[in-house]
């Protein structure tokens, strides 16, 4: 049975070239699609197993004779690339010095981000994990601070027309209807934040967008995990980093569109189905920071 997904509802294609397979038995082993199966001393292809072929690429990557072939769900036999030597891959400590100098920045210069360097973020982000063979993961790209200002200047219209929707009066009504947790969050952060997004605009400092001179929106179809989003946007701060650029996540946007956004979903092409998303913001930061912090979890057990 095919797995579906926003963008496909049949199974991917798998040809296996007899004359290079040597029956090693690895694609079976890697394959969790589980349409590939050893049988009288040949690997076979069943798509009614399990869910089918789901074009992971999996058994491409692991065939050392390449005698697999996927074709189908976004999946080509021209997507095997060459696996980068040991030399070029970063050990332990350089990841962990990457991420530790990492900060959500939200401080700018003027200078524009160059397209090279966007791609570049773009194709870091693109090789995240994701819960399905192929990733149901949209990136919509603001590539310049005219850009950004237009889709922030679009949020706080739509914020101005329902401030009242959190007035305290209204979060009086709301309380019986939801949890503790959620009713904090409302009364403790968003609307004093909403408040704040408004008023500092109105002031010319822009604290929903910060004036990046660059704004991705990662987001995804119900038929993707929900975490999808949130995975590509922190490959891609990951990337930026690498980079040179600052970067920050911003939960707010999402929030909006999901709940005041139609208008604004459709004059940015965002599926008004998905409803899961995570925008990042990016830039050259105006500020130097002296010193990383130590982060932690809020708890750690072993069982």
């Amino acid at each position: 049975m095919a797995l579906k997904t926003g963008r496909f509802y049949e199974c991917a294609k798998v040809e296996i070239d007899r004359d290079r397979c040597n029956v090693c038995g690895l694609c079976t082993k890697v394959c969790k699609g589980a349409p590939l199966f050893i049988e009288d001393k040949m690997v076979k292809v069943d798509h009614n197993r399990v869910f089918g072929c789901i074009a992971c690429g999996q058994c491409m990557a692991v065939c050392p004779n390449k005698a697999i072939k996927v074709n189908g769900r976004d999946m080509t036999p021209d997507d095997v690339i060459e696996m980068p030597n040991n030399e070029s891959i970063a050990d332990y400590e350089s990841i962990k010095s990457l991420m530790i100098s990492r900060r959500s920045v939200r401080d700018y210069n003027e200078q524009k981000i160059e397209s090279e360097i966007i791609q570049k973020i773009l194709e870091a982000a693109s090789t995240a994990p994701n819960g399905l063979g192929s990733s149901d993961v949209e990136v919509m790209v603001l590539d310049n601070k005219e850009k950004v200002q237009e889709f922030t200047l679009d949020l706080v219209n739509v914020l101005k027309k329902n401030k009242w929707l959190f007035s305290p009066a209204m979060l009086k009504i709301y309380r019986p209807f939801m949890g503790k947790e959620n009713y904090d969050s409302l009364k403790s952060f968003a609307a004093t934040a909403l408040d704040t997004f408004i008023n500092k605009y109105d002031e010319g400092i822009n604290w929903l967008t910060y004036s990046a001179p660059l704004a991705m929106f990662f987001h995804a179809s119900k038929y993707a995990d929900p975490a999808d989003p949130y995975v590509a946007a922190t490959y891609a701060m990951i990337g930026a980093q690498a980079l040179g650029l600052g970067s920050c996540m911003l939960g707010t946007p999402n929030i909006l569109l999901n709940i005041f956004g139609k208008t604004i979903k459709q004059k940015y092409e965002i599926p008004l189905k998905n409803k899961n998303g995570i925008m990042v913001i990016f830039g050259y930061p105006s500020i130097k920071y002296s010193f990383a912090l130590k982060r932690r979890f809020a708890n750690i057990k072993f069982h």
